[in-house]
């Protein structure tokens, strides 16, 4: 031991050829502190002594040792280096695909202080043979705009989710919207500019500044059990879509995602166990209106208690549907008028269709959707004029020749000839806030579809319709000034739409119908562009049986 404290080095093997192999390093030799240079001068001694010594053994072990981190620095290193020689023109993020998740902590479920609910009133049932009849039989509440402040009473809300809507994170969906649908991610809007006519893909600042008006108008009237009054369900509905359509989303958007939570957490809350929900208008439009938005929501936070919600919702929609493709008040299947046809009435019928269509693009899982899907267009062919245009309950030429329109085109009919006449008949409409318009009494509720599939379809028709409504809407929007606060303090302007429709629930239902209208030039993609991927195959609708959707077809 006392010449193992005189030095590492064991003796060469020409001073002691019989003891070549008789001393190896001990273990305090080989994990004795050493300094780098002693280390470095150790394994190049060791390495000139004969293969068979423990000396060599040692050094080559040493070397192996240290072959591993020497990789790991080197090789990456070497990487770099050949990424920063390469040509810029070689990579190229052309064909990148942006992927955006965010996971964000969402403020407590709120408590639940939802308000009592008036009595429902029926509306008396229109008749059908009027061609512009009562487009959503919406209870018509005059009265200057302005919040509410919420009555004291009992709250029985109750709620099939298994948990809070904030229970998870709410993420960017993943699914793109394809088809009639743009991307609603966060700088979308951006990407449109241009397209359609100008700024905002056809809008400009004018227009997106009456949004904004319009969004925090609506913040500001919000109940505290996240409602809009008066018929809470349907208008909920609509707000919910308004907020959805511009981008806002729960969790991320700093100003009005408090909002929408809120809103979607009452939808969640008012839902039945059988998945339908309650209005007050008498006529059931709440249900399919609540189903469109809780579809375009799970499509855009993929949170799954609000997919438990419209999976449930879906299908009272599609059990509802008549074997003639249609639907009619509260979408009852058995309800037939006395000659023994069924009831197709084509207002109804667009909500219907519109929830059918968002719950197929948000892959919402239900039985039904595909053939449902197909054959509402059988539906609508059934109230369709052969001259072009859509009536209420039969065909005819009125206002809701819009409705018929755009719900084929969304389901994939907009080759049929019904749609081409109709888009004809459309060139002669004028966008209008009056009820005295040509078109009869509900002008803003058939410029709601208007708009929508005109813009769809493209072309000189979209130009010249937005030529008109642009400065018109922007111009109609009441406004009050400075009537909010944004996310910084700063005073805000507030704008509303009092339209002179006569069946409405302003003027919650005028504004959001009328903000849908100046969004949905970053909302939807018309057929003729090219970023309009994976359009839908057209189908060719016949009133005869096919295939696997059975068609009565002897009531017709």
């Amino acid at each position: 031991m006392n010449e193992a404290k005189q030095g590492t080095s064991a003796p060469s093997a020409e001073a002691m050829p019989h003891e070549a192999h008789a001393h190896q390093p001990t273990i305090k030799e080989l994990l004795g502190e050493l300094s780098f240079l002693e280390w470095i001068q150790s394994v190049r001694s060791g390495l000139r002594e004969p293969k068979k010594s423990g000396e060599y053994r040692y050094a080559v072990q040493q070397l192996h040792r240290l072959w591993s981190p020497v990789c790991g620095v080197l090789l990456p290193l070497l990487l770099v280096c050949v990424m920063m020689a390469t040509p810029e023109h070689v990579v190229s993020d052309k064909d990148s695909i942006p992927v955006t998740i965010e996971a964000t902590k969402v403020n407590d479920i709120l408590k639940d202080d939802q308000v009592k609910e008036p009595e429902p009133v029926d509306p008396q049932p229109p008749d059908d043979t009027n061609i512009n009849p009562d487009p959503g039989d919406f209870a018509a509440v005059p009265g200057p705009p302005g919040p509410t402040g919420p009555t004291t009473g009992p709250s029985t809300p109750f709620s099939p989710q298994p948990a809070a809507f904030d229970s998870v994170a709410m993420v960017k969906s993943p699914i793109t919207m394809k088809g009639v649908y743009a991307s609603r991610a966060p700088g979308a809007k951006g990407m449109l500019t241009g397209r359609g006519g100008g700024g905002l893909g056809g809008g400009d600042k004018h227009t997106e500044e009456a949004v904004m008006r319009a969004l925090r108008w609506l913040k500001k009237n919000q109940q505290s059990d996240g409602s809009w009054n008066a018929q809470k369900v349907a208008m909920t509905g609509l707000a919910v879509l308004t907020y959805l359509a511009h981008g806002e989303m729960p969790g991320s958007s700093p100003e009005f995602g408090d909002t929408i939570q809120k809103a979607l957490e009452f939808l969640l809350r008012s839902q039945k166990e059988d998945g339908s929900f309650n209005g007050m208008d008498g006529n059931g439009y709440a249900h399919p209106i609540a189903t469109y938005a809780l579809c375009e929501a799970y499509g855009m936070t993929l949170n799954p208690n609000v997919k438990a919600a419209a999976e449930k919702a879906i299908v009272p929609i599609i059990k509802g549907q008549h074997p003639t493709g249609g639907w009619t008040y509260n979408m009852d299947p058995n309800v037939a008028k006395e000659d023994g046809k069924y009831r197709d009435d084509t207002s109804y019928m667009g909500w219907c269709a519109q929830a059918l269509k968002a719950a197929k693009l948000a892959k919402i899982q239900a039985d039904g959707i595909e053939k449902a899907s197909k054959l509402a267009v059988k539906g609508f062919k059934k109230n369709a004029n052969p001259n072009g245009g859509f009536g209420y309950t039969s065909p005819a030429q009125g206002g809701l020749t819009s409705v018929g329109t755009l719900c084929m085109q969304i389901l994939g009919a907009s080759n049929e000839s019904e749609v081409k006449k109709s888009l004809d008949l459309m060139d002669n409409w004028i966008p209008s806030f009056d009820a005295k318009n040509p078109l009869g009494g509900a002008p803003q509720y058939y410029f709601y579809y208007a708009t929508q599939s005109k813009f769809h379809a493209g072309g000189k028709r979209w130009d010249n319709w937005n030529k008109e409504m642009k400065p018109l809407y922007v111009s109609a929007q009441k406004i009050e000034k400075n009537g909010i606060k944004d996310v910084n303090g700063k005073d805000c302007d507030i704008g509303w739409w009092n339209n002179g429709d006569l069946h409405t629930d302003r003027p919650v239902m005028d504004t959001c119908l009328a903000a849908l209208q100046l969004m949905v030039y970053y909302r939807y993609l018309p057929t003729t562009s090219k970023e309009a991927v994976q359009v839908e195959e057209e189908i060719t609708a016949t009133q005869t049986n096919t295939g696997d959707i059975k068609v009565d077809t002897g009531n017709l």
